[in-house]
This record gives C-alpha cells, structure tokens and sequence, in this order.
C-alpha cells in the first residue's frame, strides 16, 4: 500500500510537483521526435547542455540560462545539420553529441576550483533536490508546450508525416522544424537538473514509444503518453525513496518494466486475434 505521508517532506512535495510538469510536455514532445525519426534529438541535445552547463560555471552565470542559451543555437545547428544529411540524420546528431560532449570536458578543465559543482551532478540529476525556482520553470515550459499543441496540432501533423504537404499546403516548414528543435531543446535544458543529462531522453521517449502501441488515433496517443509519464515518473518516485535507489534510474526501471509490459500483452493479443 502507497503511504502518501512522503509528501509530508518539502523535497518530495517538489518532486511530485516537478513530475507532475514533465509529465504534461515531454511525452507530447517525445511522441513527435519519434514520429520524425529524431528520437536521439533528446539525448544529443541533453549531452550538449553540458557545455552550457560548463560554460556557465566558467563564467559565473546562472547555468540554467547558459545551458538554454547553448541548447537553442545547437538546436538551430541541428536542422541546419538535418538539411545536409537529409537522409542520414543519425551523422549530425553524431556529429552534435560528440562536439557537446568534448566542448563541455574541456571547458570544465579551464574551470579548475572556480565552482564546487561538477558535471556528475547534471549527469545523473536529482529530482528530490530541485528547488522551487527550477519546478516554476518546468511549469512554465509545460505551460507553452501544452498551448503550442492545442494551436499548432493540425500543422505539426502534416509536418511530421509528409514535409511535401506542409510545403505546399504554405506552411513555414524550415521555420516550423527550427522552432520545435528550439522549444524541445529548451525543454531538455529545463529537466536536466530533475532527470539528468544521461536519462532525460528516456523520459520523454519512453512513455511516447509505449503510448503509440495502445493509442487509436494521435490525439488519443498524446493522451496516453502524458498519462503513462506521470504514472513512471510518480512510481519511480516512490520506488527511489522506498528503496533508496537514485531516482532517475528507479523512474527509468519502471518506464522500462511498463514498455516490455504492454508489448508483452499486444503479442499475445496479436496471436488470440488471428
């Protein structure tokens, strides 16, 4: 049985807080990525927030703004990528990990003793030691995700499925792809310190890989995907503080538990049925 009296502490009250925002925008941005065969988007993306990261210890700002900033240019960089290797574009996410990853080590080692943070703590990320700053950004990028998608749900459709349409039905489709890369990219930058660079793209493409394999229709698939994020994230939650496992991974462990789940059942169903 559940014992709710956890969220009588401050930290798990935030937490619950911070998983109840990333349930509401990742899986809708997941199920696009995997829809336009960018689901490495979310982990080359993460892995270049690290250099944002890094660079804002060096330079002493605020790395939560340094690490927007970088994962909005390399964002932009990667549809420019997108277009050259059209039909390859696992090379410029390749290519995009790699240059964040090596830009992020080296700019840590310039920064010697300047900060007492390291890069381990954005690798792996703790979701029960946010704060309250962090968890109004979530809501906020929650907040514009949710209302991009009620808006923009019809031409982001015909943009995913055929790019030929969107062209000629006079959509802005290179304005369209740069700013998804963008506001996805943010996104990311925003749950690194709950999830972590190294798991973030598990919670975004998880639960939109397991909702396309129950859901009829989009609408009902993006439905599914926020539900299914929130009931990961909320399990793995109490998992983590039950048993005292690191909090990203136990999340991860129940995304995963749930995706061999349902294809399980949808086998047998599958079988039954013919």
């Amino acid at each position: 049985m559940i014992d709710f009296s956890i969220f009588n502490y401050e930290f798990m009250q935030r937490a619950f807080l911070a998983i109840a925002a990333m349930s509401l925008f990742s899986p809708i941005l997941g199920v696009f990525l995997i829809l336009r065969r960018q689901s490495l988007m979310s982990d080359t993306l993460s892995h270049v927030s690290l250099a944002g990261v890094a660079f804002g210890i060096v330079l002493g700002w605020n790395t939560s703004l340094s690490t927007i900033l970088i994962v909005m240019i390399a964002a932009v960089f990667l549809e420019y990528l997108r277009t050259i290797y059209k039909d390859f574009m696992e090379i410029g996410t390749a290519i995009l990990m790699s240059t964040g990853l090596a830009v992020s080590l080296v700019v840590m080692n310039q920064a010697g003793g300047k900060s007492n943070l390291s890069l381990d703590q954005y690798l792996f990320g703790s979701i029960v030691t946010i704060s309250q700053e962090q968890v109004y950004w979530l809501f906020a990028i929650a907040a514009i995700v949710l209302i991009l998608a009620i808006f923009f749900i019809r031409p982001m459709y015909i943009l995913t499925f055929d790019e030929d349409t969107a062209l000629v039905d006079g959509l802005p489709v290179r304005l369209m792809s740069i700013l998804f890369n963008v506001v996805t990219g943010v996104a990311i930058a925003l749950m690194i310190p709950a999830a972590g660079a190294l798991l973030v793209s598990t919670i975004m493409v998880l639960p939109a890989a397991i909702a396309l394999r129950l859901g009829k229709s989009f609408k009902t698939v993006l439905l599914f995907g926020v539900c299914l994020g929130f009931i990961g994230m909320f399990f793995g939650l109490f998992l983590s503080f039950y048993a005292e496992t690191p909090a990203s991974a136990s999340i991860t462990l129940i995304f995963i538990a749930i995706f061999l789940s349902v294809n399980v059942l949808n086998h047998f169903t599958n079988r039954r049925s013919q």
